[in-house]
């Protein structure tokens, strides 16, 4: 039994004092941004400008680029993100998501997204600002966003980079659900192979596993395995184009949930929500109060690791219990959730805790004291009462 620490308040204060020094940083960013925009105006042109930026701040090209794209795009297009940049709410890295996601889109579009997003940013891990972004740059320009996704999907290649020490990384630019399938099936197979050879880590089998595959010319066939994505049905019939969600990736456009449904290798699973709340409420049985069923259930519920800022897809976590079977705690989809390993072991932690709120839902507590409600996303915006809708697959 883990005992945990009591209350340090001194602890809590030296997180204050860091949390405080990176709202000034941040805002100090919001300043700098503005600064290298009129610098930019003033400063010739834009490679005489990136070069300068770069010799002054002993960066690369790569990085003084993107930030003169950035502090510009954010002057010029964004000022909601710029806002939330100078009030502290997020750094410059998030910023330069937004800026990054909507580079190539018309100004007009640039300024839904950015007042879509106005409300979106604080206390957001920027891969969960990233997905939104999409989704909006989808939502608000689907044509366009069809357009240079049909160019980057045609741009699909393999490169090879040598690095030291006798290693090489081979990767692939796939489209989304390609590379999600392929490593979804690479990865049930290291599972297969390690729970039978522990003398090689996951990441060896898994790597063994790509290596192996790429160089078999025996004409077995491609192995396939189930990625998840959740749909509404309207979306799916076509009548709808709102964005689906590809597991362990994030938005994904409807014209292209729809190639997936129409692919005759593609297996499906029905998953009933709470036109109320968006949450889950069924997955693919009658019952799911078996442990395989209840597996399914919470890895279709929670779609990733419910720690916050943790988006290991829920099909490659543990399930555990929220509050500990010693403690009590129920086996049932109030009190287990998806966690991965990592996070899974730090309720081992002294001073974390974490106790149900429901459906999944726990408030986690850090040892300083903070709390972060950690619930699964809805599947879809909760509806008002007496809409009529069908509810997703």
């Amino acid at each position: 039994m883990t005992t945990s620490l009591a209350f340090n308040p001194k602890a809590a204060r030296l997180l204050d004092a860091a949390h405080d020094e990176e709202i000034l940083l941040r805002q100090a960013q919001g300043r700098q941004v503005r600064s290298i925009a009129e610098f930019a105006a003033v400063g010739g042109s834009r490679r005489s400008v990136t070069e300068e930026v770069a010799l002054c701040f002993s960066v690369s090209r790569n990085q003084a680029f993107l930030l003169v794209e950035t502090s510009c795009a954010l002057v010029a297009r964004l000022p909601n993100t710029l806002a939330a940049l100078e009030k502290g709410d997020i750094d410059l890295y998030k910023a330069s998501k937004v800026s990054q996601l909507t580079r190539e889109v018309s100004d007009e579009v640039a300024a839904q997204v950015d007042a879509f997003m106005a409300k979106r940013l604080a206390d957001r891990d920027v891969r969960a600002i990233g997905r939104s972004v999409s989704g909006a740059v989808q939502k608000f320009d689907r044509e366009g966003y069809k357009e240079r996704a049909k160019k980057k999907r045609a741009r699909r290649h393999i490169s090879l980079e040598h690095e030291d020490e006798t290693m090489s990384t081979l990767s692939g630019y796939l489209p989304s659900e390609v590379a999600s399938s392929i490593y979804a099936s690479m990865s049930r197979a290291a599972q297969v192979r390690r729970a039978q050879d522990k003398s090689r880590t996951l990441d060896q089998h898994r790597a063994d596993v790509f290596a192996e595959r790429l160089l078999a010319e025996d004409g077995h066939g491609k192995p396939r395995a189930h990625i998840h994505v959740y749909v509404d049905f309207l979306t799916l019939a076509g009548a709808r184009d709102d964005p689906a969600t590809l597991a362990g990736y994030g938005p994904i456009p409807d014209w292209l949930v729809r190639e997936i449904a129409s692919d005759p290798g593609s297996t499906w699973s029905r998953l009933i929500t709470d036109p109320a709340t968006g949450q889950l409420l069924e997955a693919g049985a009658d019952k799911y109060r078996s442990p395989a069923s209840l597996a399914r259930f919470i890895k279709a519920r929670d779609r990733e690791c419910t720690h916050p800022g943790c988006h290991r897809p829920a099909e490659f976590s543990e399930i555990d219990h929220i509050l500990a079977w010693a403690r009590h705690g129920k086996t049932d989809h109030h009190n287990c959730h998806g966690s991965c390993k990592i996070h899974n072991l730090l309720k081992e932690e002294p001073g974390w805790s974490a106790a149900p709120t429901g459906n999944g839902g726990m408030i986690i507590t850090t040892p300083t004291g903070r709390t972060y409600d950690a619930t699964p996303e809805p599947l879809h915006d909760p509806r008002p009462e007496g809409e009529d809708d069908i509810p997703p697959l």
